[in-house]
């Protein structure tokens, strides 16, 4: 068993004011004897213009969200999964997911691969591809004391390739770090999370963001951890009060149940291997 957390909140743009969310969180964790808090993607702050986002980007070894949160785990002997942003080259941003070991050291970085640009009628008109660099690789699952684990954020979910490779090369953790919206977020985040988290028997963890950013933009909340049978074993609501938690206890002898007992074998002689 490994007991992880799964933390709710509702970024700004206000660096420090998202740090001492997190910073909240990772107590909580603490308090709760998790090993590892997963957290949702641009924890680091929510912008209100591609303009703004860029302009509050740092580099990891200058950003005070990112220092904090190094010392937090350093403090807590806790390991933290946290999606920030880093500037690029071309003067956009990454959309990036880091980990964060015990030591507060970072040792794996994945960069978003598929990007989020979509006009919803009623709704936002949200185009990533203006000011984020899409990624060029799936990271290779790693390990942890909570588990092999693979990196992928928001958007990505709707692309089992990146799932399946990472369960190839024998992930049994698989995180889907988000910012998504209400709409979007009430017609699929649970029923995507729960397929990717059977059609890999792999655990699924989605931190996400919750609650109204600003005049623009409110995300949908509801962050999950799903079983390798689909099960969901933890979550939160869409409402934002506080930065919150939810725990659960990973279960490696169910998931080598799930993957002797239900042998997914590929016809890979017929189709391609992700």
């Amino acid at each position: 068993m490994a007991r992880v957390a799964v933390g709710q909140l509702c970024s700004t743009a206000s660096l420090a004011a998202n740090l001492a969310q997190c910073q909240t969180l990772a107590r909580k964790a603490v308090g709760a004897g998790a090993k590892a808090l997963f957290l949702p993607e641009a924890s680091d702050y929510i912008a209100s213009s591609p303009t703004e986002s860029i302009s509050l980007a740092r580099p990891v070894q200058s950003s005070e969200f990112v220092l904090g949160l190094q010392k937090e785990a350093q403090e807590g002997n806790l390991h933290i999964n946290v999606g920030i942003h880093e500037p690029a080259p071309d003067g956009r941003v990454k959309n990036t997911l880091i980990w964060i070991d015990e030591k507060g050291a970072i040792t794996q970085r994945y960069q978003k691969v598929h990007l989020f640009d979509v006009d919803i009628r009623g709704g936002p008109i949200l185009k990533e591809s203006s000011s984020v660099e899409k990624g060029m690789e799936i990271l290779p699952p790693f390990e942890t004391p909570v588990g092999r684990v693979g990196l992928s954020i928001c958007f990505d979910l709707r692309f089992p390739e990146i799932s399946l490779s990472l369960r190839r090369q024998n992930a049994q953790i698989i995180t889907y770090p988000s910012a998504f919206t209400v709409p979007t977020g009430k017609a699929h985040w649970e029923t995507l999370l729960r397929a990717r988290a059977i059609e890999t028997q792999s655990y699924v963890i989605a931190a996400a963001q919750a609650g109204p950013h600003n005049e623009k933009r409110r995300s949908y909340g509801h962050s999950l951890i799903v079983n390798p049978w689909g099960e969901v074993v933890a979550q939160l609501g869409d409402e934002y009060r506080e930065p919150e938690i939810a725990v659960a206890d990973l279960d490696f002898d169910l998931l080598e149940k799930v993957r002797r007992e239900m042998p997914l074998l590929r016809r890979t002689d017929i189709y391609p291997e992700v």
